[in-house]
Protein backbone atom coordinates (compact mmCIF):
# COMPACT_ATOMS: atom_id res chain seq x y z
CA UNK A 1 0.00 0.00 0.00
CA UNK A 2 1.21 3.41 -1.09
CA UNK A 3 2.15 5.62 1.68
CA UNK A 4 1.49 8.46 -0.28
CA UNK A 5 4.00 11.42 -1.47
CA UNK A 6 6.12 14.47 0.12
CA UNK A 7 5.83 17.81 -1.48
CA UNK A 8 8.74 20.45 -1.06
CA UNK A 9 8.01 23.53 -2.09
CA UNK A 10 11.30 25.76 -3.63
CA UNK A 11 13.12 28.75 -2.87
CA UNK A 12 13.20 31.36 -5.90
CA UNK A 13 17.36 31.15 -5.56
CA UNK A 14 19.40 28.58 -6.85
CA UNK A 15 21.66 28.70 -4.06
CA UNK A 16 19.18 28.70 -1.84
CA UNK A 17 17.29 25.37 -3.65
CA UNK A 18 20.78 23.82 -3.40
CA UNK A 19 21.67 24.15 -0.08
CA UNK A 20 18.04 22.87 1.04
CA UNK A 21 18.99 19.69 -0.58
CA UNK A 22 19.96 18.04 2.70
CA UNK A 23 16.69 18.49 4.18
CA UNK A 24 15.40 15.82 1.22
CA UNK A 25 18.17 13.57 2.44
CA UNK A 26 16.71 13.85 5.61
CA UNK A 27 13.31 13.15 4.74
CA UNK A 28 14.84 10.15 2.39
CA UNK A 29 16.27 8.83 5.76
CA UNK A 30 12.63 9.03 7.87
CA UNK A 31 10.61 7.75 4.52
CA UNK A 32 12.73 5.25 2.72
CA UNK A 33 10.20 4.33 0.16
CA UNK A 34 8.48 8.08 0.20
CA UNK A 35 8.72 9.94 -3.33
CA UNK A 36 9.23 13.14 -3.22
CA UNK A 37 8.35 16.04 -5.51
CA UNK A 38 9.71 19.41 -5.56
CA UNK A 39 7.23 22.43 -6.92
CA UNK A 40 10.15 25.23 -8.15
CA UNK A 41 10.33 28.21 -10.69
CA UNK A 42 11.92 27.14 -13.98
CA UNK A 43 14.30 28.89 -13.26
CA UNK A 44 15.69 26.82 -10.41
CA UNK A 45 13.85 24.06 -11.22
CA UNK A 46 17.52 22.31 -13.30
CA UNK A 47 19.33 22.20 -9.69
CA UNK A 48 16.62 19.72 -8.30
CA UNK A 49 16.80 17.47 -11.52
CA UNK A 50 20.14 16.73 -10.43
CA UNK A 51 19.37 15.47 -6.95
CA UNK A 52 18.98 12.20 -6.95
CA UNK A 53 16.03 12.46 -3.85
CA UNK A 54 13.73 14.18 -5.89
CA UNK A 55 10.91 11.63 -8.22
CA UNK A 56 9.62 14.68 -10.33
CA UNK A 57 9.99 18.60 -10.42
CA UNK A 58 7.42 20.64 -11.45
CA UNK A 59 7.26 24.14 -12.42
CA UNK A 60 5.76 26.77 -11.38
CA UNK A 61 3.11 28.40 -13.40
CA UNK A 62 2.66 31.71 -11.23
CA UNK A 63 4.39 35.24 -12.14
CA UNK A 64 6.82 35.96 -9.84
CA UNK A 65 5.71 38.51 -7.16
CA UNK A 66 1.84 38.33 -7.82
CA UNK A 67 -0.68 36.39 -5.55
CA UNK A 68 -2.73 35.06 -8.28
CA UNK A 69 -5.34 33.44 -5.99
CA UNK A 70 -7.49 32.10 -8.46
CA UNK A 71 -4.59 30.37 -10.69
CA UNK A 72 -3.05 29.16 -6.82
CA UNK A 73 -6.48 27.25 -6.49
CA UNK A 74 -6.45 25.88 -9.54
CA UNK A 75 -3.26 24.39 -9.77
CA UNK A 76 -3.68 23.29 -5.77
CA UNK A 77 -6.60 20.77 -7.50
CA UNK A 78 -3.83 19.07 -9.64
CA UNK A 79 -1.70 18.98 -6.63
CA UNK A 80 -4.63 17.34 -4.39
CA UNK A 81 -4.97 14.20 -7.30
CA UNK A 82 -1.23 13.77 -6.79
CA UNK A 83 -1.84 12.21 -3.29
CA UNK A 84 0.48 14.21 -0.69
CA UNK A 85 0.72 13.44 2.86
CA UNK A 86 3.26 16.16 3.71
CA UNK A 87 4.48 19.44 2.47
CA UNK A 88 7.79 21.65 3.64
CA UNK A 89 7.27 25.39 2.38
CA UNK A 90 10.34 27.02 1.94
CA UNK A 91 10.34 30.62 0.94
CA UNK A 92 8.39 32.51 3.62
CA UNK A 93 5.36 34.07 1.89
CA UNK A 94 1.61 33.35 2.45
CA UNK A 95 1.10 33.03 -1.51
CA UNK A 96 3.34 29.35 -1.03
CA UNK A 97 1.94 28.49 1.60
CA UNK A 98 -1.69 28.64 0.38
CA UNK A 99 -0.69 25.96 -2.46
CA UNK A 100 -0.40 23.02 0.20
CA UNK A 101 -3.41 24.35 2.42
CA UNK A 102 -6.08 24.86 -0.65
CA UNK A 103 -4.60 21.45 -1.74
CA UNK A 104 -6.14 19.84 1.37
CA UNK A 105 -2.46 18.11 2.12
CA UNK A 106 -3.05 17.00 5.70
CA UNK A 107 0.95 18.22 7.36
CA UNK A 108 2.08 21.34 5.66
CA UNK A 109 5.23 22.36 7.46
CA UNK A 110 7.59 25.72 7.56
CA UNK A 111 8.99 28.70 9.31
CA UNK A 112 6.46 31.08 10.64
CA UNK A 113 7.31 33.59 7.65
CA UNK A 114 4.61 36.08 7.16
CA UNK A 115 2.34 35.03 10.31
CA UNK A 116 1.47 31.63 8.67
CA UNK A 117 -0.33 30.15 11.28
CA UNK A 118 -3.48 27.87 10.30
CA UNK A 119 -1.81 27.99 6.67
CA UNK A 120 1.12 25.71 8.23
CA UNK A 121 -0.04 23.69 11.18
CA UNK A 122 3.73 22.22 12.01
CA UNK A 123 5.47 25.59 12.65
CA UNK A 124 9.11 26.63 13.08
CA UNK A 125 10.63 29.91 14.54
CA UNK A 126 13.56 30.99 13.55
CA UNK A 127 15.00 32.05 16.90
CA UNK A 128 18.88 31.67 15.71
CA UNK A 129 20.70 34.75 14.81
CA UNK A 130 22.54 34.35 11.57
CA UNK A 131 22.17 30.42 11.39
CA UNK A 132 23.95 29.63 8.34
CA UNK A 133 21.05 28.19 5.63
CA UNK A 134 22.03 24.56 5.48
CA UNK A 135 20.94 23.50 9.17
CA UNK A 136 18.25 26.41 8.74
CA UNK A 137 16.56 24.02 5.96
CA UNK A 138 16.98 20.74 7.38
CA UNK A 139 15.45 21.72 10.83
CA UNK A 140 12.48 21.01 8.75
CA UNK A 141 13.05 17.68 9.07
CA UNK A 142 12.30 17.63 12.75
CA UNK A 143 10.30 18.78 15.34
CA UNK A 144 10.20 22.06 15.91
CA UNK A 145 12.84 23.55 18.23
CA UNK A 146 14.52 19.93 18.26
CA UNK A 147 17.68 19.70 17.63
CA UNK A 148 19.24 17.27 14.68
CA UNK A 149 20.72 14.52 16.54
CA UNK A 150 22.36 12.73 13.82
CA UNK A 151 24.46 15.94 11.92
CA UNK A 152 23.46 17.80 9.02
CA UNK A 153 24.28 16.29 5.53
CA UNK A 154 26.28 18.38 2.90
CA UNK A 155 24.38 19.31 -0.42
CA UNK A 156 25.19 16.59 -3.08
CA UNK A 157 24.28 16.81 -6.70
CA UNK A 158 24.99 14.24 -9.40
CA UNK A 159 25.67 14.31 -13.17
CA UNK A 160 26.05 11.69 -15.25
CA UNK A 161 29.95 11.71 -17.11
CA UNK A 162 28.35 11.09 -20.52
CA UNK A 163 26.10 14.80 -19.94
CA UNK A 164 29.40 16.52 -18.92
CA UNK A 165 30.97 15.45 -22.03
CA UNK A 166 28.60 16.18 -24.53
CA UNK A 167 27.81 19.78 -23.12
CA UNK A 168 31.72 20.24 -23.21
CA UNK A 169 31.94 19.48 -26.68
CA UNK A 170 28.93 21.24 -27.74
CA UNK A 171 30.44 24.44 -26.46
CA UNK A 172 33.78 24.07 -27.78
CA UNK A 173 35.10 22.50 -24.45
CA UNK A 174 36.09 19.41 -25.24
CA UNK A 175 39.25 17.57 -25.71
CA UNK A 176 42.38 16.94 -23.27
CA UNK A 177 42.93 20.19 -20.73
CA UNK A 178 41.40 20.48 -17.38
CA UNK A 179 38.36 22.98 -16.98
CA UNK A 180 38.69 25.80 -14.62
CA UNK A 181 35.32 27.72 -14.03
CA UNK A 182 34.94 31.18 -13.30
CA UNK A 183 31.78 32.44 -12.14
CA UNK A 184 32.22 36.58 -12.16
CA UNK A 185 28.14 37.20 -11.87
CA UNK A 186 26.32 37.71 -8.90
CA UNK A 187 22.34 37.98 -8.69
CA UNK A 188 22.64 40.20 -5.02
CA UNK A 189 24.00 43.05 -6.80
CA UNK A 190 27.30 44.37 -8.09
CA UNK A 191 28.73 44.73 -4.66
CA UNK A 192 29.57 40.98 -4.68
CA UNK A 193 31.49 40.96 -7.58
CA UNK A 194 35.28 40.26 -7.85
CA UNK A 195 36.66 42.99 -10.24
CA UNK A 196 36.89 41.51 -14.09
CA UNK A 197 40.20 42.72 -14.04
CA UNK A 198 40.81 40.56 -11.25
CA UNK A 199 39.47 38.03 -12.63
CA UNK A 200 41.64 38.52 -16.00
CA UNK A 201 45.18 38.25 -13.78
CA UNK A 202 43.62 34.95 -12.45
CA UNK A 203 43.40 33.97 -15.64
CA UNK A 204 46.55 34.66 -16.90
CA UNK A 205 48.12 33.39 -13.88
CA UNK A 206 46.18 29.72 -14.62
CA UNK A 207 47.38 29.68 -18.60
CA UNK A 208 50.79 30.50 -17.36
CA UNK A 209 51.11 27.59 -15.20
CA UNK A 210 48.60 25.34 -17.34
CA UNK A 211 48.88 26.68 -20.99
CA UNK A 212 46.53 23.69 -22.16
CA UNK A 213 43.96 24.72 -19.40
CA UNK A 214 40.40 26.42 -20.30
CA UNK A 215 38.85 29.04 -18.53
CA UNK A 216 35.19 28.93 -18.81
CA UNK A 217 33.21 32.02 -17.72
CA UNK A 218 29.97 30.74 -16.48
CA UNK A 219 26.68 32.89 -15.20
CA UNK A 220 23.42 34.30 -17.11
CA UNK A 221 22.99 36.51 -19.24
CA UNK A 222 22.46 39.20 -17.21
CA UNK A 223 26.54 38.47 -16.20
CA UNK A 224 27.50 38.89 -19.82
CA UNK A 225 29.24 41.90 -20.10
CA UNK A 226 31.25 41.36 -16.83
CA UNK A 227 32.47 38.57 -18.92
CA UNK A 228 33.28 40.20 -21.72
CA UNK A 229 35.19 43.10 -19.78
CA UNK A 230 37.32 39.60 -18.82
CA UNK A 231 38.03 38.74 -22.00
CA UNK A 232 39.10 41.88 -23.37
CA UNK A 233 41.22 41.74 -21.31
CA UNK A 234 43.01 37.97 -21.48
CA UNK A 235 42.14 38.15 -25.60
CA UNK A 236 39.67 34.35 -26.16
CA UNK A 237 43.05 32.02 -26.30
CA UNK A 238 41.33 29.13 -24.04
CA UNK A 239 38.56 31.49 -22.94
CA UNK A 240 35.48 30.61 -23.36
CA UNK A 241 32.97 33.10 -22.31
CA UNK A 242 29.07 31.41 -22.20
CA UNK A 243 27.70 33.47 -20.02
CA UNK A 244 23.95 33.37 -21.07
CA UNK A 245 25.15 30.86 -23.89
CA UNK A 246 24.38 27.80 -21.71
CA UNK A 247 21.04 26.33 -20.15
CA UNK A 248 21.47 26.59 -15.95
CA UNK A 249 21.48 21.77 -16.93
CA UNK A 250 24.52 22.60 -18.69
CA UNK A 251 26.10 25.41 -16.42
CA UNK A 252 25.97 22.44 -13.75
CA UNK A 253 27.42 19.73 -16.35
CA UNK A 254 30.20 21.87 -16.36
CA UNK A 255 30.80 22.84 -13.24
CA UNK A 256 30.80 18.86 -12.43
CA UNK A 257 33.81 18.80 -15.18
CA UNK A 258 35.66 21.34 -13.63
CA UNK A 259 38.97 20.52 -11.99
CA UNK A 260 38.40 24.29 -10.22
CA UNK A 261 35.51 26.46 -9.51
CA UNK A 262 36.23 29.77 -8.40
CA UNK A 263 33.38 32.53 -7.74
CA UNK A 264 31.43 34.77 -6.04
CA UNK A 265 28.56 34.66 -3.48
CA UNK A 266 26.29 33.21 -5.79
CA UNK A 267 24.21 30.61 -6.87
CA UNK A 268 26.90 28.76 -9.17
CA UNK A 269 29.40 28.79 -6.04
CA UNK A 270 26.93 26.16 -4.38
CA UNK A 271 26.28 24.28 -7.10
CA UNK A 272 29.84 23.65 -7.68
CA UNK A 273 30.07 22.81 -3.78
CA UNK A 274 27.25 20.27 -4.11
CA UNK A 275 28.96 18.18 -7.19
CA UNK A 276 31.91 18.76 -4.64
CA UNK A 277 34.61 20.82 -7.14
CA UNK A 278 37.56 22.27 -5.71
CA UNK A 279 36.00 25.78 -5.01
CA UNK A 280 37.66 29.07 -4.05
CA UNK A 281 34.53 31.26 -2.69
CA UNK A 282 35.19 35.09 -2.75
CA UNK A 283 33.21 37.70 -0.35
CA UNK A 284 32.80 41.19 0.18
CA UNK A 285 29.85 42.63 1.21
CA UNK A 286 28.57 39.37 2.31
CA UNK A 287 28.86 37.03 5.29
CA UNK A 288 31.32 34.50 4.57
CA UNK A 289 29.89 32.53 7.35
CA UNK A 290 26.66 32.51 6.75
CA UNK A 291 26.90 30.16 3.50
CA UNK A 292 30.08 28.90 3.04
CA UNK A 293 31.06 26.48 0.88
CA UNK A 294 31.27 22.43 1.73
CA UNK A 295 33.43 21.11 -1.36
CA UNK A 296 36.11 18.40 0.09
CA UNK A 297 38.62 21.41 -0.69
CA UNK A 298 37.19 24.63 -0.59
CA UNK A 299 38.48 27.77 0.80
CA UNK A 300 36.72 31.03 1.52
CA UNK A 301 38.21 34.58 0.99
CA UNK A 302 36.87 37.34 2.93
CA UNK A 303 39.73 40.31 4.23
CA UNK A 304 37.20 41.04 6.79
CA UNK A 305 37.28 44.72 6.85
CA UNK A 306 35.49 46.68 9.32
CA UNK A 307 32.96 48.16 6.76
CA UNK A 308 31.70 44.28 5.95
CA UNK A 309 29.66 42.74 5.66
CA UNK A 310 27.10 45.98 5.10
CA UNK A 311 25.23 43.39 2.86
CA UNK A 312 24.22 45.93 0.52
CA UNK A 313 24.09 45.96 -3.07
CA UNK A 314 26.04 48.36 -4.41
CA UNK A 315 28.84 50.00 -1.62
CA UNK A 316 27.68 52.16 0.63
CA UNK A 317 30.79 53.78 1.17
CA UNK A 318 31.81 54.49 -2.99
CA UNK A 319 34.95 52.23 -2.51
CA UNK A 320 34.09 49.03 -3.12
CA UNK A 321 37.47 47.78 -0.78
CA UNK A 322 36.21 44.83 0.22
CA UNK A 323 36.65 43.04 -2.87
CA UNK A 324 38.98 45.96 -5.34
CA UNK A 325 41.50 44.95 -2.54
CA UNK A 326 41.05 41.68 -2.57
CA UNK A 327 44.50 41.18 -4.93
CA UNK A 328 44.33 38.11 -7.32
CA UNK A 329 47.90 37.11 -6.38
CA UNK A 330 45.83 36.19 -2.96
CA UNK A 331 43.62 34.06 -4.73
CA UNK A 332 45.94 32.02 -7.08
CA UNK A 333 48.13 31.12 -3.91
CA UNK A 334 45.21 29.33 -3.51
CA UNK A 335 44.14 28.20 -6.40
CA UNK A 336 47.56 26.85 -7.32
CA UNK A 337 47.54 24.48 -4.65
CA UNK A 338 44.01 23.45 -6.09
Amino acid sequence: MSEGRTLVISPNWIGDAVMAQPLLQLLKRQHPARPIDVLAPPSVAPAWRAMIEVDSVLETPFRHGALQLRERWRYAKVLRARGYVDAYVLPNTIKYALIPWLAGIARRVGYKGEMRYGLLNVVHHDDTPKRAMVPFYAALAGAPGAALHAGVPCPALRVAPEQIHQVRERHGMGGAGRLVVFAPGAEFGAAKRWPARHFAALAQSVREQDSSARIALLGSPKDREACAEITALTGTDGIHNVAGATSLAEAIALIAGAAAVVANDSGLLHIASALNRPVIALYGPTDPDHAPPFSDVARSISLRLACAPCRQRECPLGHHDCMEKLEPGIVWQELRQM
